[in-house]
């Protein structure tokens, strides 16, 4: 786990004060999400995240190993293209790739930038366990968490400073890379873990984006399953991927079984 650092910290406290000073009264105000279901606060104009998405992707895209298996990556645009299809997000440049790195792990960036490891590429079974994955991810992206995630910090802001978890797998370069290169409020936003509502949320979603786009939700919970008997202390979190565990598993199938998933 890697302490932002106590300069970080009092300019990420600055930020977070400028941003709810500046922003719109509308943005600042409650809104109510048509995908969540409930209202939100965002303080922050998710694209101002998305930019500093864009750049940390950039970097992480030179400096991390990229995976030159043109099979794995074509099949990740691919699923991820199908799953992006089934949402209202569409017309959004997102970008794809997959990184070397042993670790199982997925992860989303602000602005739709979709890395998978080489180990999660390894995990997953079939399409349909690839599709639950990008599902997850995507969903987070749909339903602004890393803006509320970041507006939930903004407003608790009382303490001594912040801490960025996505660093929890010491073994893992790319977690490495993204804590290096993650601006403050990206810190915020997205590599601190969601909250379990989020990733709650994210697991639906996803999987009524999954369904949409044709893949098997059942078949999909197989790797959340396969997860959990790996046991959560070995599956590391990276931004929005979670180790998944046995309250999990059975969430989602009541989920599946409440919509008439197959």
């Amino acid at each position: 786990m890697m302490m932002i650092a106590k300069p970080a910290a009092r300019r990420l406290r600055a930020l977070a004060v400028l941003v709810a000073l500046s922003a719109p009264a509308g943005l600042a105000a409650c809104s109510y999400s048509e995908e969540l279901g409930r209202q939100q606060v965002l303080l922050v104009d998710p694209g101002a995240l998305s930019q500093q998405g864009a750049q940390a992707w950039a970097q992480m895209k030179q400096t991390s190993k990229v995976s030159n298996d043109a099979a794995a990556n074509a099949r990740l645009r691919r699923i991820g293209g199908q799953i992006v299809a089934a949402t209202t997000l569409r017309n959004q440049a997102w970008e794809y790739a997959v990184f070397e790195d042993k670790s199982v792990n997925a992860f989303v960036l602000p602005g739709g930038k979709v890395g998978v490891t080489t180990g999660m590429m390894a995990f997953v079974a079939n399409d349909d366990e690839l599709a639950a994955v990008l599902g997850h991810e995507v969903a987070h992206v749909m339903a602004n968490h890393a803006a509320e995630r970041y507006s939930q910090s903004a407003l608790a802001q009382v303490g001594a400073g912040l801490v960025g978890a996505a660093t929890q797998n010491a073994d893992s370069g790319l977690a490495q890379a993204l804590g290096r290169y993650a601006g403050p409020a990206l810190q915020v936003a997205v590599l601190n873990p969601y909250s379990r509502q989020h990733e709650l949320e994210a697991d639906r979603i996803g999987l009524d984006l999954m369904v949409r786009a044709g893949f098997s939700a059942r078949r999909g919970v197989e790797l959340w399953r396969r997860m959990a008997a790996r046991g959560g202390s070995s599956v590391p979190a990276i931004l929005s991927t979670h180790p998944s565990d046995a309250a999990r598993v059975q969430q989602l199938d009541a989920y599946i079984a409440a919509r008439g998933y197959s």
